[in-house]
């Protein structure tokens, strides 16, 4: 996933919110993408929402996928001017193997 650039707006305004880091953490796997926008330091719904609608309007995130969650976390981090990316996904694990005679009843 490549980091899109921060608008301006919003940069400005989470500066003066007090806001240090923008967590947007992705998730899909069933066919829907999924946000969830997470602020540092400050708290305000309604600016976090005025963010998702942002990210909609700026990131393809369309979450298709066989059913196996996987996802993408995006952070602005905003005092230092740095923003990353990391990427995670599910995946099987084999546990272990329990033989035993086959019993056939009746």
């Amino acid at each position: 996933m490549d980091i899109e650039p921060l608008s301006k707006k919003i940069f400005d305004k989470a500066v003066s919110l007090g806001i240090t880091e923008i967590h947007l953490n992705f998730s899909g796997g069933n066919d829907e993408g999924y946000v969830n926008v997470n602020l540092v330091d400050e708290y305000n719904q309604e600016f976090a929402e005025e963010i998702e609608k942002w990210v909609w309007e700026t990131y393809d995130y369309s979450g298709a996928g066989d059913g196996s969650d996987y996802g993408d976390d995006v952070i602005y981090d905003l005092k230092n001017k740095k923003a990353s990316v990391s990427s995670w996904y599910t995946a099987r694990t084999e546990g272990d193997t329990d033989n035993t005679d086959l019993e056939v009843s009746e």
